[in-house]
């Protein structure tokens, strides 16, 4: 699977199951995701790849990210 910066994705496993996140970065096995309100970008979520599906959405201008605009992308495209 390609996880890429910007991309949107849903929690498959923990206490966050069924939220969505966009995709920060990328590490090894590990991505950092953010939902613009209790994750922010300045604390982002670690998560095992494995545990988020992929949904096939992807902001725009990933490389201007604010969480203003991942709380909007978010609240838009998940309905």
């Amino acid at each position: 699977m390609n996880f890429e910066r910007g991309m949107l994705v849903r929690s498959k496993a923990g206490h966050d199951k069924d939220a969505c996140f966009v995709i920060l970065e990328e590490c090894k096995e590990y991505l950092y995701l953010s939902d613009g309100e209790g994750r922010n970008m300045e604390r982002p979520k670690r998560k095992n790849k494995k545990h988020v599906q992929i949904i096939h959405k992807r902001m725009e201008n990933p490389e201007r990210m604010t969480d203003e605009a991942i709380r909007y992308f978010i609240r838009h495209q998940v309905e």
